[in-house]
């Protein structure tokens, strides 16, 4: 994986590396339940959690294993979620992504922008030919997301994680690179 953090721009984003610098705004979403439940995360208490968590961001970058873009509009630099990839097997060429966004931006498609140009980046400079996506049943919209974007659902993963004091089922979902071909991903403008 490149070692110099790769910067990502779309219509209206930057998707940049989080720094320390970073940690207030991300406190404002990571310690929103509604936005960490689905990704099993107890919500941050203090932004020395956020802290944890950029620190996690780096460790996956510097080992190879994932890399976490913080997702800003282009007329801001205040950070307003992250989309990424995480358990990065090159030899196997896949990857899961994973995404969250501020509850003050949803339903406004910039999670659709960010999560589209990181799948096209996965594509292209890591030369994956899977993305997959584990997503609880409960979470109808990021369900929707991902199909959307022409994740296919493969099927329930059963007790599959253990977060939060309790046994999480998960859907997977996956996009395999030859998918591409009956998607349109060229308007990432």
């Amino acid at each position: 994986m490149e070692k110099v953090f790769p910067l990502i721009e779309t219509r209206r984003l930057i998707l940049r590396e989080v720094t320390i610098e970073d940690a207030g705004d991300m406190f404002k979403y990571l310690s929103d339940t509604d936005v960490v439940k689905p990704m099993g995360l107890d919500p941050c208490q203090t932004v020395n959690d956020v802290w944890d968590e950029i620190k996690w961001y780096e460790s996956i970058f510097q080992e190879g294993s994932g890399i976490r873009w913080g997702i800003t509009l282009k007329d801001s630099n205040r950070v307003i979620g992250s989309c990424g990839f995480l358990n990065m097997v090159t030899k196997h060429h896949r990857a899961e992504i994973g995404y969250e966004l501020s509850k003050d931006h949803w339903g406004k498609g910039i999670a659709s922008e960010a999560l589209k140009a990181v799948v096209m980046y996965g594509y292209r400079h890591f030369h994956l030919e899977r993305i997959q996506a584990l997503i609880e049943p409960d979470n109808h919209p990021s369900q929707k997301l991902v199909e959307k974007q022409g994740f296919r659902r493969e099927g329930l993963l059963r007790h599959y994680e253990y977060t939060c004091g309790k046994f999480d089922d998960l859907y997977m979902y996956s996009l395999i690179k030859e998918d591409l071909n009956d998607i349109s991903f060229n308007s990432l403008s």
